[in-house]
């Protein structure tokens, strides 16, 4: 397995521009074969981080949530690999995405919400999981936090980023 040993473990990541360079430095590490599963809250940066890899990857077209066509292929745009951005959120099985036919051997790919379903289709694999709004910020949901500026505030927060190589 190739890529992502120099990340292992846990980083503070500031904003979403800090996401992106993130995922550029990812995209340089990884290699045809890989396979990264995000995992994370919605909106903590999973797709942004994903658009960083493509950049680095130099792939056709513009990275967005691939909730609605549940995986979208970026073609290399030079000698490189593609890019296979996933959404797992509505699959109901690991078959499903066995299904889907994505040629994991010769692209890279960032799967969202795949940890349940990442044994059936690779050896090992790269998790790397996003928390939000968890450093200092004063939100805690938990308790009830409510108001017009939770959103902006939840934005503003820096991430965790934790990459580790499963399983």
């Amino acid at each position: 397995m190739t890529g992502l040993d120099a990340f292992l473990g846990d980083h503070e990541i500031p904003d979403p521009a800090a996401m992106e360079e993130l995922g550029r430095r990812f995209g340089a590490a990884l290699r045809p074969g890989d396979l990264v599963v995000l995992t994370g809250p919605l909106g903590a940066g999973k797709t942004t981080l994903t658009r960083g890899v493509a950049a680095s990857l130099d792939v056709r077209g513009r990275v967005q949530s691939p909730t609605f066509v549940i995986a979208r292929t970026h073609p290399a745009l030079g000698d490189g690999p593609a890019l296979v951005h996933v959404d797992a959120y509505r699959l109901g099985t690991d078959g499903e995405l066995d299904d889907l036919d994505i040629d994991f051997a010769r692209s890279v790919v960032v799967a969202e919400w795949a940890a349940p379903f990442a044994a059936a289709v690779a050896d090992t694999w790269w998790e790397v999981e996003i928390d939000r709004g968890w450093s200092g910020t004063g939100l805690d949901t938990a308790c009830g936090t409510a108001g017009p500026h939770v959103a902006d505030m939840e934005d503003a927060a820096p991430r965790r980023v934790r990459v580790s190589r499963r399983p």
